[in-house]
C-alpha cells in the first residue's frame, strides 16, 4: 500500500492509503491514531478496513515530527474542539469523498486520542459513520455531540482513566436519538483492539491506570461490531 500526500489547506499530509482489492468505487474511511502517531500498528488498523473493503487513510497529523513534541499540543485541540488536528481530519475526509474510487460515504474511526477526535468528527464534519475506541469524551455532553453520525464506541472495563466512559456516552447518544453502539467490555483495558505498545517511559503508568492492552480476546467481537455497523451505515446508496 503506497505513501501519499493529503492536501490540508496551506500543507499536503503525509498519509498512508489502504486500498480493497478488486474495483471500487468503495466507501471510505480517515483513520485517526493513537497518541503515539502513525506506526506499523495504526497501518496495520488501515490494511483491516482495506480488507473488509473500505478504502483507508491514516494520515500523519504530527507531519513527521517525533510524537513527544507533538502530543501535548494534539490533546489540548481534542478538548477544545477546535486546532489544525480537526482542519486535517476534514480535509482527509473531503479529499477521500471526491476521488473517483469513493462512493462519497466516508466514515471515520480513532483509537485512544485519535476516538476523542473521532467523537467530536462525528457532529462537528460531514461523516457517515464513528467508530470510538477508548476514546475521551468532550466536556459537555451532550450538547458537545448534537448533530453527530451514528456512533459505534467501545471501551474497557479496567481502564480506569475512562471510568463510566461508556454509560455516559450511551445515555448522550440516546437523548440526543443518535443511532449508536456503545459498549464496555468487563474484562479489558486500554487499547484492546490492536497490538499497540506503549513507550517505555509510560509502560508501567498504563498497565496500573489503564491495564493498557488486557483482554484482547475481546477484539474480534469488538471488530466485528464495528464492521457491522460501517456496512449498515456506509454501504448506503
Amino acid at each position: 500500500m503506497p505513501d501519499i500526500t493529503v492536501p490540508a489547506g496551506a500543507q499536503d499530509l503525509p498519509a498512508y492509503l489502504a486500498v480493497p482489492e478488486g474495483e471500487g468505487p468503495w466507501p471510505a474511511v480517515v483513520v485517526v491514531f493513537e497518541a503515539f502517531g502513525v506506526n506499523e500498528d495504526m497501518r496495520a488498523q488501515a490494511d483491516r478496513l482495506a480488507g473488509r473493503g473500505y478504502l483507508a487513510v491514516l494520515p500523519d497529523f504530527y507531519n513527521g515530527a517525533p510524537w513527544l513534541r507533538c502530543v501535548r499540543s494534539a490533546m489540548r485541540q481534542m478538548f477544545a474542539r477546535r486546532g489544525p488536528m480537526y482542519d486535517h481530519i476534514e480535509a482527509a475526509r473531503a479529499w477521500l469523498a471526491a476521488r473517483d474510487d469513493c462512493t462519497g460515504r466516508v466514515g471515520v474511526i480513532g483509537f485512544c486520542m485519535g476516538g476523542g477526535f473521532a467523537l467530536v468528527a462525528a457532529a462537528e464534519y460531514d461523516f457517515q459513520a464513528a467508530s470510538v475506541n477508548y476514546g475521551m469524551l468532550p466536556r459537555a455532553l451532550p450538547e458537545a455531540l448534537e448533530g453527530a453520525c451514528p456512533v459505534v464506541a467501545s471501551y474497557g472495563g479496567r481502564d480506569r482513566s475512562l471510568r463510566r466512559a461508556a454509560a455516559k456516552l450511551d445515555r448522550a447518544l440516546t437523548e440526543l436519538d443518535v443511532p449508536h453502539d456503545v459498549r464496555e467490555y468487563p474484562d479489558a483495558g486500554h487499547s484492546f483492539l490492536t497490538g499497540s505498545r506503549t513507550p517505555a517511559p509510560m509502560s508501567l503508568l498504563s498497565k496500573v491506570v489503564m491495564a493498557h492492552g488486557q483482554g484482547r480476546d475481546a477484539a474480534p467481537e469488538a471488530w466485528e461490531r464495528i464492521f457491522a455497523f460501517f456496512d449498515t451505515h456506509l454501504t448506503k446508496t
